[in-house]
């Protein structure tokens, strides 16, 4: 998981939330795109600041806010 290195989170920058490198565009923006179907040459094409490596840090990211510890009852 080398390239989540690229999320930041500032509270200052879009209400505290997880962006890539600084930049204004949230982790949540990029997952809605690939949810919607766009490929990451096209999401490359509109936001051509952005690199493939941003896209696999969201991938990244994403699948480690979902791998939390699961409580079983005693």
């Amino acid at each position: 998981m080398g390239q989540v290195t690229r999320i930041t989170v500032d509270p200052n920058m879009c209400g505290g939330r997880p962006c890539i490198r600084g930049l204004r565009v949230r982790v949540k923006d990029v997952l809605e795109m690939l949810a919607s179907g766009m490929t990451r040459e096209e999401i490359l094409k509109d936001f051509p600041y952005l690199e493939t490596e941003d896209i696999t840090a969201t991938l990244e990211y994403a699948a480690m806010q979902v791998d939390h510890p699961i409580l079983q009852a005693a």
